[in-house]
C-alpha cells in the first residue's frame, strides 16, 4: 500500500471519526485493519497479528467464517428487517429464543434481544425495577454493583459501571446506584476469623443491603469474572453461592452480566455454571454472534416472564428499541451457536484453557515481575507488579501497560493491557501450538520490558 494512501486515511480518521474512549493522541499512527482469517488480523501493510483478545472479547469462532457470512447474506436477501414490537415477530428471533432456552441456565425461560451489551444492561435494570413496581414495591429501585466492574457506556450502564473514569467528565452517576468492593483473591485482605475471603467479599453485599434497606434495592448486578474494568478477576469458589443466598434472603434479583463470559469463553456455556448458581436475569452480547453482527440481550426467569405476561395491557413493560431482535442478527447468532456446538468449542475452551494456564504458570512462575496469573477457560489475566513479595504496584508514570503492549505488538500479539494486567481472550478456535506461541511471546515481551534494568 502506498504510504500516501495510509496517510490520507489517518488524516480522514482524525478529522471525521470519533472512537470509543476517544482521544486523538491514540490515533496518530493507528492500526488500520484490512482483513482477518481464523485467529489472525492483517493490517493494510499486510502484517499479520495474532488476535489475542478476539477482537473485543467477542470473535469466538474466528474471522472469515463462511457459515456466519452466508447466514447474514441469506437473511438480508429474504428479509433484511422487520419490527419486533408487540404484534410482530420473525422466524430467526423465535428460533434463537427457543435455542437459547436450551443452552442458558435452566431457570431462564424467555429472552429479549438488544443491539449490544450496554443496552442489555439498561434493559436488565429497567426490567428489575418493573418487576418490583408491578407487584406494588415501587421503592425497590436501587441497583447494587461492584467497583472495578464494567457494564457499558450508556447513562444507565455507566452508572452501574464501577470504574470512575466512565462517569467522570459526564456529570455524576444517576441516583440510586450503589457500589461495593468486589472479590479480588490476589489483593483481598485477610478475612475475619471464621470466614473465608470469598464469604467475606459476598457479605459486603449483605452489609450494603442492610445499609440501604432491602425494601429499596431492586437488584445486584455482577460479572461472574470482572473483565474490562478489573482485569480478569476470578472470584473465590464460595463467593457466588453466598451471593445467591443473600439475594434470596432479602428478595433482591441477581443479574449476571455475561457479555464477556457467555457462550463458552470460560469453558462453560455461561460462567455461573462453574459455581452451580442460577441468576434471575442474565445479559449477553459479544459472543452470541462472534461479533459478526451487533446483537445482545437478556434472559429472564420464568417468574419474571410470568409477571410480564400477567400485567394489564395498560401497565405493560414499556421498553423497546427499533432494532430489537433484528432478524439478520438473530440469523447470524443461530449460525454461530451451531458452529460452537458442532465443533465442540465450549469443551475445547475448557480443555485448552487449563493447558494455557498451566503453561503460563510454568513459564512465568520465576519472573520477579509477575504477581498473579488467573483465568477460566480461554480468558486469562497476568498481573505485573513492581515487587512480588509486597504486591506493590508500579507508579503510574512507569507506563508499564503501554511498554508491555508495545513489546507484544512488536512480536505479533495484539491484545489489551489494562493498567498492569495483560488481558487475554483468544478465539475459541485457538490451537495448542498457538497457545505455546502465545506463552513464549508473553515471556519474551515481559522480559524485554524490564531488560534495561530501569525498574531495579
Amino acid at each position: 500500500m502506498p504510504p500516501s494512501h495510509r496517510e490520507e486515511l489517518v488524516q480522514a480518521d482524525l478529522a471525521h471519526l470519533i472512537h470509543p474512549q476517544h482521544h486523538p493522541v491514540e490515533h496518530q499512527a493507528p492500526h488500520l485493519w484490512a482483513s482477518g482469517e481464523g485467529a489472525y488480523l492483517v493490517n493494510l501493510e499486510g502484517q499479520t497479528y495474532f488476535d489475542g483478545l478476539s477482537g473485543m472479547w467477542n470473535v469466538a469462532v474466528g474471522h472469515g467464517r463462511t457459515e456466519l457470512i452466508e447466514a447474514a447474506a441469506t437473511q438480508m436477501k429474504t428479509l433484511p428487517f422487520a419490527t419486533a414490537y408487540a404484534g410482530s415477530t420473525t422466524v430467526p428471533a423465535i428460533r434463537l429464543a427457543e435455542k437459547l432456552s436450551e443452552r442458558v441456565y435452566p431457570n431462564i425461560k424467555a429472552f429479549y434481544f438488544t443491539l449490544g451489551g450496554s443496552d442489555a444492561t439498561d434493559t436488565s435494570i429497567r426490567t428489575a425495577r418493573f418487576f418490583w413496581q408491578a407487584q406494588g414495591h415501587a421503592s425497590k429501585r436501587k441497583i447494587i454493583a461492584r467497583n472495578l466492574s464494567y457494564h457499558g457506556s450508556t447513562i444507565g450502564a455507566a452508572s452501574a459501571t464501577g470504574v470512575e473514569e466512565f462517569s467522570k467528565g459526564f456529570g455524576p452517576r444517576l441516583p440510586e446506584y450503589v457500589h461495593i468492593e468486589p472479590p479480588y483473591p490476589y489483593r483481598q485482605s485477610d478475612a475475619p476469623h471464621g470466614k473465608t475471603p470469598g464469604i467475606t467479599a459476598a457479605d459486603w453485599l449483605e452489609a450494603a443491603i442492610l445499609r440501604e434497606g432491602a425494601d429499596q434495592v431492586a437488584a445486584f448486578i455482577a460479572e461472574p469474572i470482572l473483565g474490562g474494568g478489573g482485569g480478569v478477576i476470578v472470584p473465590q469458589d464460595d463467593y457466588f453461592p453466598r451471593i445467591r443466598e443473600i439475594c434470596d434472603r432479602y428478595q433482591i434479583l441477581l443479574i449476571s452480566d455475561e457479555v464477556i463470559t457467555g457462550f463458552g469463553r470460560t469453558g462453560k456455556w455461561f460462567a455461573l455454571e462453574h459455581w452451580g448458581v442460577k441468576p434471575d436475569i442474565v445479559q449477553f452480547a459479544k459472543g452470541i454472534t462472534s461479533g459478526y453482527f451487533p446483537l445482545g440481550g437478556i434472559g429472564v426467569s420464568a417468574e419474571i416472564k410470568d409477571l410480564l405476561d400477567s400485567v394489564p395491557p395498560g401497565k405493560r413493560w414499556m421498553h423497546g428499541y427499533t432494532a430489537s431482535a433484528h432478524p439478520v442478527g438473530c440469523a447470524v447468532a443461530l449460525a454461530n451457536l451451531q458452529v460452537l456446538e458442532a465443533e465442540g468449542l465450549v469443551e475445547h475452551s475448557a480443555k485448552l484453557g487449563s493447558y494455557f494456564r498451566e503453561q503460563l504458570e510454568e513459564r512465568l512462575k520465576d519472573s520477579r515481575w509477575v504477581g498473579d496469573i488467573r483465568g477460566l477457560g480461554l480468558l486469562a489475566g497476568i498481573e505485573l507488579v513492581a515487587d512480588r513479595e509486597s504486591k506493590k504496584r508500579f507508579a503510574p508514570e512507569a507506563d508499564i501497560g503501554r511498554r508491555v503492549r508495545s513489546e507484544l505488538i512488536q512480536r505479533g500479539l495484539y491484545t489489551r493491557v489494562l493498567d498492569e494486567v495483560i488481558c487475554l481472550a483468544p478465539p475459541l478456535i485457538t490451537t495448542l501450538s498457538q497457545v505455546d506461541w502465545m506463552v513464549e511471546t508473553l515471556s519474551q515481551a515481559i522480559h524485554a520490558t524490564f531488560a534495561d534494568g530501569s525498574f531495579e
